[in-house]
């Protein structure tokens, strides 16, 4: 089969991204209070945040302005894991009914048309209201805004990302294996919430763990600590882009390894 082109990817995610727009959009009422619902989520989880850390000038060696950076950095990180593979969170239906088989049977990457037919635009308040918590706890702390700066956000925010995503894609996929998959991808998605600390506040057992086995100190520690101390950026830190981008590319095999054996068994 010919490869595609990435401009007709983008015009064909363009129509599926159309199309299922127009589906919630028929739906307003649940579209408008699922929206709140996730504003008000936030809100909640960062209310919580300010309560437990606001009456402590300092968290081993990191100020109140800092966790706050680190909060809205893994908002921001996370927003395209909820936006543009929330699906995975309906994988496990799929290949237990049988309809995962649909997929398997079109002319285009089996992984892009699968994830590409939903786009949580929820996530997009989310966003927002990580850009802010951000914004805001950058002018607290004097942080220079130049280009250089904005491009360093930018690409350690995508590698923050890719590290997410690879952890869903992977867990989803083990559902091709494991019939109870969702408590694996559940385990997953809780341990994201200890992706807003830095990791130098748990003992030494956690920050090995959340460095080299459930890699989420590089959804917001690892990227964001070259925005917020450039003079002792460790080396992960410098690494991180790679192991998003190796992550990400691992979790794509994995999960395509899944639906070939799938496809080929008929299961």
């Amino acid at each position: 089969m010919k490869r595609k082109s990435l401009g007709f990817y983008l015009r064909i995610y363009c129509k599926i991204l159309a199309q299922d727009l127009k589906s919630k959009m028929s739906y307003r009422a649940d579209f408008i209070i699922s929206t709140i619902g996730m504003i008000f989520t936030n809100i909640a989880g960062f209310v919580s945040f300010w309560i437990l850390f606001r009456n402590f000038p300092s968290i081993n060696g990191w100020s109140y302005y800092e966790m706050q950076f680190l909060y809205g950095f893994s908002l921001v990180s996370l927003t395209p894991v909820q936006c543009f593979f929330d699906n995975n969170w309906s994988l496990r239906m799929y290949v237990y009914s049988g309809d995962f088989v649909k997929y398997c049977f079109r002319p285009i990457n089996l992984f892009f048309y699968f994830q590409s037919e939903v786009f949580d635009i929820k996530g997009l308040g989310q966003l927002a209201f990580g850009i802010g918590t951000l914004a805001y706890s950058w002018s607290r702390l004097g942080l220079d805004f130049t280009p250089l700066m904005v491009l360093k956000m930018i690409v350690f925010l995508i590698t923050a990302s890719l590290i997410m995503i690879a952890l869903q894609n992977a867990a989803a996929a083990t559902c091709f294996w494991i019939q109870n998959s969702f408590y694996v991808l559940d385990l997953v998605t809780r341990f994201k919430d200890y992706a807003k600390y830095p990791i130098t506040i748990f003992s030494p057992v956690f920050r090995f763990i959340f460095t080299f086995v459930m890699p989420i100190a590089f959804i917001a520690y690892y990227p964001s600590i070259v925005i917020l101390r450039p003079d002792e950026v460790p080396l992960l830190s410098w690494l991180s882009p790679l192991i998003g981008v190796l992550f990400f590319w691992i979790s794509y095999k994995f999960w395509m390894k899944g639906a070939m054996q799938y496809s080929g068994t008929g299961s």
